[in-house]
């Protein structure tokens, strides 16, 4: 029997996906109930293009529907102990210098529903992410990218 993935959220983040499901669940619903309601009323299912969107937009409710109840039914809360300065942990922030180009970037270490790389949101399940993971400010990682291995250095493990 496979093991359930479990979600790693901060307490914020599972508030946040609490609050969309309550939403999705009754007042989305309802909408969506209402819209295939109405395009039923315009007769001839077989060529109603409004139905058919209606169906559509229900078929993609029901799927975020089950998605966050998956979520919701797996996760744990990041920890505040687990934002122990020494080394990298989800939650974090991390300062890295790209030691080809000396420059530095700061990036966030989330759980993978968090993850929003053009901000600086980096998944604990991507590459870049598990290479920061348990590592301490001062340690050198290697990260595989389509282009080639960047060589970072850690310079600081922020809250």
């Amino acid at each position: 029997m496979t093991m359930a993935k479990e979600y790693r959220l901060s307490a914020e983040r599972f508030e946040e996906l609490k609050q969309e499901l309550t939403y999705l669940k009754t007042v989305r619903e309802k909408e969506v109930a209402e819209l295939i309601k109405e395009a039923r009323s315009f007769g001839d299912l077989s060529e109603n293009s409004e139905y058919d969107e209606a169906k559509n937009e229900q078929g993609k409710l029901y799927s975020r529907i089950a998605e966050l109840e998956e979520i919701l039914s797996n996760y744990t809360i990041i920890s505040e102990q687990e934002k122990n300065m020494d080394i990298v942990h989800v939650g974090n922030t991390v300062v890295v210098e790209d030691l080809e180009f000396s420059e530095e970037e700061t990036y966030q270490i989330v759980g993978s529903q968090e993850a929003d790389p053009m901000n600086g949101r980096i998944s604990e399940e991507s590459p870049f992410g598990r290479a920061l993971l348990g590592r301490k400010a001062g340690d050198e990682v290697v990260v595989e990218a389509p282009a080639g291995n960047i060589r970072y250095k850690i310079t600081a493990i922020q809250r």
